[in-house]
């Protein structure tokens, strides 16, 4: 029996690599997955970075990026794949592609480029994976080897199943390119911008500045940055540049027609969307606030705000909608979710917390091979939202972090204060220079501070003692 299902097995992986030819080189490659579904994985995909990164609310924006990758797109091997391209509400310094079609840049990445043609070779680079099926052909070396795939996270792999960071679809940004798939994908990128009319020489202006720059993945973020999924080697940039030509001066780079576009973009964390202050974290947005413990790290995503404990052993994930539950309605709803994936309920209590109704659980979570995990789950109403806080940690070891879970939900209470609701981001501003001053001097006549002048030197593509000439837009903030 044994012997059949290897031979069976064999003559299935036979099969699947003899149909499986690669859109963009034209040769056979091992694949697991069909084209359906890798688009179907690419669907699932973009619900899921919606709702845990959030899309840019910027109409205009968003569809400028859309309508530049669609004519890439349209110029490549894949065209009828239903592409999509979407700007995300993050300061992350970062491009990346889903299987089956979507493409995402970051308000932080579209700040740190200064030109039409550094855009479109992005997404050309991005295209470029999507095309040659990069993801997919990960995926399906890590299903052979059984291996599967893991969300690099700040947390355990127990901890993140329970605090939905390793969703299906988001797994797949956590890929690393191989240096084949990258310089694969900057041919690629470099082929799709000349087609495009665009001078593909811009490409190396982008990695330039990745280079000078870093690693911008905002400090414990749980998206990724640029150089953490895309490894910068030191010969890629002279890779790029022996495929340019003599012609491609003469294609088009129009950065200030992009410049125009991006002005006044969100630059940085957005405190709208909530921001910790001297031990507290506010949302101005959603008026509420609450204290997070010493020592603890806040991670504050679309979909959840979560606390880890020093040792990454414990937290809590603080998630909200908006319904006409009550508290403990919203709370049962949650808890026969809990039971029906083998939690077993300890306990539950009603109470209030600094005015606003609670209801409170207690679960145990049993674990194949480890120890019970412990959850307690506090549902709040405020207002027309129910705020869920789950507090996890090992069942032995939940005593040792009830205080900090005491501190986060007692805590939880309105946000009335106008000094900390009336907090503006800041914003991409363009300066004119006058041809006599140094970028340092503009810098500073701008009022940017100092902090920022050696990151917006790189964003400027020029050194703090160089003199812009007369005209030249120059970016800062505002």
């Amino acid at each position: 029996m044994a012997r059949t299902k290897l031979a069976a097995l064999a003559l299935l992986l036979t099969v699947v690599v003899a149909c499986a030819v690669n859109p963009v080189t034209g040769k056979k490659e091992f694949m697991l997955y069909s084209e359906a579904q890798e688009i179907e994985l690419g669907k699932q995909t973009d619900v899921e970075v919606a709702a845990t990164y959030g899309i840019y609310d910027d109409a205009a924006l968003q569809a400028y990026v859309g309508r530049i990758g669609s004519a890439l797109a349209a110029k490549s091997q894949r065209p009828h794949l239903p592409w999509r391209f979407s700007v995300l509400d993050s300061p992350v310094v970062n491009a990346f592609a889903v299987p089956g079609g979507s493409i995402y840049v970051t308000r932080g990445i579209l700040a740190m480029m200064s030109s039409e043609a550094e855009l479109a070779a992005v997404l050309g680079h991005e295209l470029g994976h999507v095309n040659a099926r990069h993801s997919m052909s990960q995926m399906s070396k890590a299903q052979l080897a059984q291996i599967g795939l893991v969300v690099g996270s700040v947390v355990s792999k127990e901890f993140a199943k329970y605090a939905n960071l390793a969703g299906a679809g988001l797994q797949v940004l956590f890929l690393k390119y191989s240096r084949d798939n990258e310089n694969q994908a900057d041919a690629l990128g470099v082929e799709y911008s000349r087609a495009g009319g665009y001078d593909p020489a811009d490409m190396t202006v982008t990695f330039a500045a990745l280079q000078r720059m870093g690693d911008l993945s905002g400090g414990g973020s749980s998206l990724p940055g640029f150089l953490s999924t895309h490894p910068l080697t030191a010969d890629r940039i002279a890779n790029i540049r022996s495929m340019l030509k003599t012609e491609d001066a003469s294609l088009v780079r129009r950065p200030e027609a992009y410049l125009q576009t991006v002005q006044n973009i969100v630059y940085g964390e957005d405190p709208r969307q909530g921001y910790v202050e001297n031990g507290v974290f506010y949302h101005p947005g959603l008026r509420f606030q609450f204290d997070v413990p010493s020592g603890w790290q806040l991670e504050n995503m679309a979909s959840q705000v979560t606390i880890i404990a020093p040792d990454q052993a414990a937290g809590v994930i603080l998630r909200g909608g908006e319904t006409t539950d009550t508290a403990e309605v919203f709370a049962r709803k949650q808890a026969a979710e809990i039971t029906n994936s083998g939690g077993r309920l300890l306990g539950e209590n009603r109470t209030t917390i600094n005015g606003l109704a609670c209801f409170e659980q207690a679960f145990s979570i049993a674990q194949e091979s480890a120890e019970a995990v412990r959850m307690n789950l506090s549902c709040l109403k405020k207002d027309d939202w129910v705020y869920a806080f789950q507090a996890i940690s090992s069942t032995s070891g939940f005593s040792k972090y009830a205080s900090g879970f005491k501190t986060v939900i007692s805590s939880f209470r309105n946000l009335t204060d106008a000094s900390k609701i009336n907090r503006a981001p800041k914003r991409l501003a363009l300066v004119k220079a006058n041809g006599r001053e140094t970028l340092q001097a503009i810098f500073k006549r701008t009022g940017l501070e100092q902090g920022f002048w050696a990151q917006f030197a790189v964003m400027n593509g020029l050194e703090l003692n160089a003199v812009p000439p007369g005209g030249k837009l120059i970016k800062t903030v505002r």
